[in-house]
């Protein structure tokens, strides 16, 4: 990774992850009076075993057991939880909360492309040529919308065709040269220059070396695999600023106790894969992890939990004021909850990737980047 550039790696939560228990807030009874069957035992409970007890994270947090790999991170002050966090929309819908998420703009006014397409639109500095922004799958987010995005399941799958074709590579560099042969006439300046830049980068990924051999395991799956991907690209010193990739399958609406630990554990391990791999390079990055909306304070008929509001992030890496859970905690008191029984929403996602923007990624213009929003601080960075 250049010694200079930021990295910001957005990993999406998509189905609505259950914030609560994530994140237990154990200290507040009515927690387990809401969930019977499905709440996180304390840390101390001693009719729990070890293995399905909330790890402790601040005396009132604790996080679920099966995101254990994330437990020495927050430790070494590497990772800060926001809970209680999302949209200024009330929607529960998966489509219009995506969106809202993805573009981040007014509540009630369309905005220009997505959020971090215009904060790369609006940031300082030269765009430095190669894969400014990559979205590890099958599709580019809609916050990448209005950015080149070179979308990619592997770096060893990105080429110009399903074969390599040496001369039609060589006839590409002839058409995009400065000084076309065979009495060719010349391309416009701004379309010769990103053919060179394309053609430099995939002769760039031809030369990327395997996966590191730190010894991190990343868990299998879309997950495991893009970041895997993710931290090879940003060894290898191609310009990427932003990365983007998926973790689907959050909709816990029946039987949640048997499909959250998967997916909690697979998150956990993933991330703590990526921070062995990057090592010494963490200092230049940071991560993001977000979902549309949490879930609803009590469970349902189903043992599961329906659509809700106030939800969860993650932020990991070089910087962040961590070992810390960000909050204006509302509470699980009847009184306090949104109705019709949602944990409510006291922090504006917005306000945690704003910060992101202006202090990590250098790029004072934040009021542009999110309009008309009000941006609080909360010293999520020293």
């Amino acid at each position: 990774m250049s010694a200079t550039r930021p990295l910001l790696v957005c990993v999406y939560l998509r189905g609505a992850a259950d914030a609560l228990n994530l994140v237990v807030p154990y200290a507040d009874d009515r927690y387990y009076a809401l969930r019977p069957t499905l709440a996180v035992a304390r840390p101390d409970d001693p009719r729990a075993a070890a293995k399905d007890r909330a790890i402790d994270l601040d005396g009132r947090f604790g996080l679920h057991p099966s995101l254990a790999k994330l437990a020495p991170l927050y430790g070494a002050g590497e990772l800060a939880v926001v809970h209680a966090v999302g949209s200024d929309d009330a929607t529960r819908s998966h489509f219009e909360a995506q969106d809202r998420m993805e573009h981040a703009g007014p509540k009630d006014e369309p905005a220009a492309g997505g959020w971090i397409a215009r904060h790369l639109d609006t940031r300082p500095g030269r765009r430095a040529a190669g894969l400014t922004a990559v979205a590890a799958g099958t599709s580019a987010p809609e916050s990448l919308r209005g950015a080149p995005v070179a979308v990619l399941r592997s770096v060893d799958e990105y080429r110009l065709g399903k074969t390599e074709d040496a001369a039609f590579e060589r006839a590409l560099a002839a058409l995009y040269a400065s000084r076309p042969s065979d009495g060719a006439p010349p391309l416009d300046a701004d379309l010769r220059t990103a053919g060179r830049d394309a053609l430099a980068t995939l002769g760039r990924l031809r030369r990327i070396p395997e996966p590191s051999a730190r010894g991190a395991a990343y868990p299998e799956g879309p997950l495991g695999d893009g970041l895997r991907e993710i931290a090879r690209l940003s060894r290898a010193d191609l310009g990427v600023e932003v990365a983007c990739v998926d973790h689907d399958g959050w909709d816990t609406h029946f039987v949640e106790a048997q499909l959250l630990p998967d997916l909690a554990r697979t998150l956990g391990d993933a991330l703590f894969a990526f921070r062995e791999d990057i090592g010494d390079a963490m200092d230049r990055v940071v991560v993001v992890c977000m979902t549309e909306f949490g879930r609803r304070a009590y469970e349902n008929t189903s043992l599961g939990t329906d659509h809700g509001r106030g939800g969860i992030m993650f932020v990991l890496g070089g910087g962040v004021r961590g070992r810390r859970v960000i909050t204006d905690w509302p509470g699980l008191a009847e009184d306090r909850l949104e109705p019709p029984g949602d944990l409510a929403v006291t922090i504006d996602f917005r306000e945690i990737l704003a910060e992101i923007v202006r202090a990590r990624l250098g790029n004072p213009r934040v009021e542009e980047v999110f309009p008309k929003t009000r941006l609080r601080r909360w010293g999520l960075f020293g």
